[in-house]
């Protein structure tokens, strides 16, 4: 008997082993990692555009919004003219849930009465589904509320009591006191008082006498600094509030000018009673 030969290759598996065997599939990593990976980018896409406008809404109704100045009426302080770079300014709307209005402060306000309205078109389409879309836009602050929103700088507070005689010399006072108002630039001030003839200085009102006129409590007493051409309380003395503006109204106090980038920077609050 010969030991020697062999049968088969002994790392041959026995039939019966085949089984034992693991079985590897190769499958296209494609075949489904692409749908998954689309599919969790557009849910993380989705999640990260509701984050977004949720801040958005959130800045846009409690804390900043951006505005932009629609008329020449606060300059130099402030630019805006039709076919210029009208500012865009930001307005904090925080600040006066903590505190009432001062004088000197430069705010934004929506029109109190219809009175100041009369020259104003509503930016909304007339086509009634841009105009809701417009609608919610506006809450994100990516289109401009549909109100009459204009920036006027505080001159008198609830209780004061606000005149202007352009005999007397004084200019505007505030309870008898002659205002210090270093912002208005009198060679841009046309003098369109008729009793004056077209003299300016130091004590001219930059049109009509007014007043004097108590402001009510939680009002305030608002005027341009551009004083010979800006409709502001003065024009709406005959109006149910005497061109006063109930706090209420007040959208915010204006901080910055964000653009045009030359004139980027802060908006100063100069007290004009000292």
């Amino acid at each position: 008997m010969d030991h020697d030969k062999t049968t088969g290759d002994e790392n041959t598996p026995a039939s019966g082993d085949a089984a034992d065997e693991p079985t590897f599939v190769i499958r296209d990593e494609n075949e489904d990692g692409e749908p998954k990976k689309k599919g969790r980018f557009l849910r993380e896409l989705a999640i990260i555009v509701i984050i977004v406008l949720g801040l958005m809404f959130i800045f846009a109704q409690f804390f900043f919004r951006q505005y932009v100045v629609p008329s020449e009426s606060m300059e130099p302080t402030l630019t805006g003219c039709t076919g210029c770079s009208n500012d865009r300014i930001v307005v904090d709307k925080l600040v006066y849930r903590f505190s009432d209005p001062e004088p000197g402060d430069v705010v934004v306000f929506k029109s109190p009465t219809s009175s100041w309205d009369d020259n104003w078109v509503s930016p909304r389409s007339s086509n009634p589904v841009v105009h809701k879309l417009q609608d919610v836009l506006s809450w994100f602050a990516l289109s401009p509320p549909d109100e009459n929103n204009l920036v006027k700088r505080v001159i008198a507070t609830g209780g004061q009591t606000v005149a202007c005689h352009n005999a007397d010399g004084k200019g505007v006072t505030v309870d008898g006191k002659a205002l210090n108002e270093p912002y208005i630039d009198k060679t841009m001030q046309v003098d369109t008082n008729a009793e004056t003839g077209g003299a300016l200085g130091g004590g001219s009102c930059y049109g009509p006498d007014f007043g004097p006129i108590k402001v009510p409590d939680g009002n305030v007493w608002v005027m341009g600094d551009n004083r010979s051409n800006s409709a502001d309380s003065r024009a709406h003395i005959d109006d149910e509030l005497h061109g006063t503006v109930p706090i209420s109204d007040i959208r915010g106090k204006v901080r910055f000018v964000i653009y045009p980038f030359s004139r980027i920077g802060g908006v100063g609050a100069v007290n004009p009673q000292g």
